[in-house]
């Protein structure tokens, strides 16, 4: 069994006392792939030197909407190069959030529509993010779609299920992370079953979104495993089908050769 945490943030501070050791635990639960995800250019740097550091850690590179507001003349440019580093296979955290309200929607979309663009100049696929914004979110996607085909996946999917056939039926993927295992979350675990078995990927989202049996702890792509599991169940699926078909559909997104099954 092989599983890929499709999205987390290895770089993030809280992961510095046992970076190592957290990706040992990963690799003991059947994690074999990692994609760490920029949000900023020094974030997306330091993606970039763990992809290097660790081989089943790859990276992607890019500014989060609640961040493009701080990017520095230049930050663009850099992104640009650094995306087209060898284990850079996506380009991210993209995407809109108007639940903060700390950036401007016109900053967030002009981010969001170079980050999409870059994606489909390279030819890599995307990572968006999406809070309270899913309206504006179809839009940009539809907007990307009428140039060229569109390459990528909602990250952490917690929208409607009008939305997720929206996004599918413009030829994203759909990522489910701890989230989906959430008490409240009854709506999101109907919505699997509409989610074509081509287009489902699991992640963590690390160190954020905990699953709810690990609530209350940092989160780590260890416990990608217990989300897979929770959908897995909720699917009528063992955990080795429901694994070998995320794993399969998120190398297929990313490009990245499936590991061999030991």
């Amino acid at each position: 069994m092989r599983l890929f945490d499709s999205h987390l943030h290895l770089d993030e501070e809280s992961f510095d006392v046992d970076r190592a050791a957290v990706v040992k635990r990963a690799e003991g639960q059947g994690v074999a792939l990692l994609l760490t995800l920029g949000t900023t250019l020094e974030s997306s740097r330091r993606a970039v030197a763990l992809s290097k550091q660790f081989p089943g850690v790859y990276a992607a590179v890019g500014v989060h909407p609640n961040y493009a507001a701080h990017a520095a003349p230049g930050d663009w440019e850099e992104i640009e190069r650094l995306a087209t580093e060898p284990r850079v296979v996506a380009i991210g955290e993209t995407g809109l959030d108007l639940y903060w309200k700390t950036v401007p929607l016109d900053t967030q979309r002009d981010w969001f529509r170079r980050q999409i663009t870059l994606a489909q100049r390279l030819d890599k696929p995307f990572s968006v993010h999406c809070r309270e914004a899913e309206a504006e979110v179809v839009e940009e996607l539809r907007r990307a779609a009428a140039t060229a085909p569109l390459r990528g996946v909602m990250h952490s999917f917690a929208g409607s299920a009008a939305t997720a056939r929206s996004c599918l039926s413009l030829g994203m993927h759909i990522s489910f992370s701890g989230m989906v295992t959430y008490k409240k979350s009854a709506a999101l675990r109907e919505l699997l079953r509409e989610i074509p078995a081509d287009r489902i990927l699991v992640e963590t989202d690390a160190p954020y979104l905990p699953p709810q049996s690990v609530r209350g702890k940092r989160n780590e792509p260890a416990f990608v495993r217990l989300t897979a599991e929770a959908i897995a169940a909720e699917l009528g699926q063992s955990l080795e089908v429901f694994s070998h078909q995320t794993t399969a559909n998120a190398c297929r997104l990313f490009g990245v050769a499936i590991p061999d099954t030991p």
